[in-house]
């Protein structure tokens, strides 16, 4: 499944509940962060879409997004760079007045044993992922803070946060790091009605994933999970956009897990009488 081909949901929106908002979303080219950008498109938000691979998909994404009647800005912008972070978002509130909704979902990783792991890629993985979440996040709650209306900060996290997964220590500890920060931001910015919630997405299917597995070894190992598939980016976007809904105003400071039971004990399989 190729993502720049992908439709999304039509049944994902629901009208226009986000009319007048402007959202920022990092890693927006493709998977999660492409489906999330035109699912608040759809909602009725402006879009900034942030982009480090994929160039191609992201203007295609902008002028779905312009389609729609929605302003749509491209940034070829490394999140790892707090100065380039920063500057996205200043212009980002030049262009499209303001800033409501920001979704950190850009990652890197690479995955090898930590004694042997090319320390180069482990601090790249920690760099994007950790620091380049906190770089957004940052700079997205001064803006929200300076607007004085509240806001909305959604943290694409994951299951690594919690698992030790093997071949992926860089990995495991930004999530475990980036889900703490998302706990202390949604803290310290409560008296400023900005929302901070965690999503944990579990295995997506996504261009990114193809780093690591064949087609055939993914399809294969899909039919192995609990749900016996890997969830779809329209999927993961459609809790992000329960999230930073108006009517979601009395959530923050939660993690959402999407998972298809992922995370369920092994003996919870019992019930459908497979044990």
């Amino acid at each position: 499944m190729q993502c720049q081909h992908m439709q999304l949901d039509k049944t994902m929106t629901s009208g226009n509940a986000l009319q007048g908002k402007v959202a920022l979303v990092t890693g927006a080219s493709s998977g999660i962060g492409r489906a999330t950008a035109l699912a608040l498109g759809e909602a009725g938000a402006d879009v900034a879409i942030n982009y480090f691979t994929y160039p191609e998909w992201a203007e295609e994404l902008a002028s779905k997004i312009r389609t729609l009647g929605r302003r749509a800005l491209l940034f070829p912008v490394d999140v790892a760079n707090q100065n380039a972070v920063d500057e996205m978002v200043a212009q980002t509130v030049r262009e499209l007045g303001g800033l409501d909704i920001f979704v950190a979902n850009a990652f890197y990783s690479d995955e090898a044993p930590f004694h042997s792991a090319d320390m180069t890629g482990f601090r790249r993985t920690i760099d994007v992922t950790m620091w380049g979440a906190l770089y957004g996040v940052r700079a997205a709650a001064n803006q929200m803070i300076r607007q004085g209306r509240g806001g909305n900060i959604i943290v694409v996290s994951s299951p690594h946060a919690i698992e030790a997964m093997p071949s992926s220590m860089a990995y495991n500890m930004a999530k475990a790091a980036v889900d703490q920060m998302a706990r202390t931001a949604a803290v310290e910015l409560l008296r400023h009605r900005i929302r901070v919630n965690i999503i944990h997405p579990g295995w997506t299917d996504t261009p990114g994933e193809r780093k690591y597995f064949s087609e055939e070894v993914l399809q294969r190992t899909a039919k192995t999970l609990p749900w016996g598939r890997l969830a779809r980016p329209e999927e993961i976007a459609r809790a992000i956009l329960f999230l930073v809904d108006p009517a979601s105003d009395f959530i923050t400071g939660s993690t959402l897990t999407i998972d298809g039971g992922i995370q369920l004990p092994w003996w919870s399989k019992r019930g459908s009488g497979e044990f």
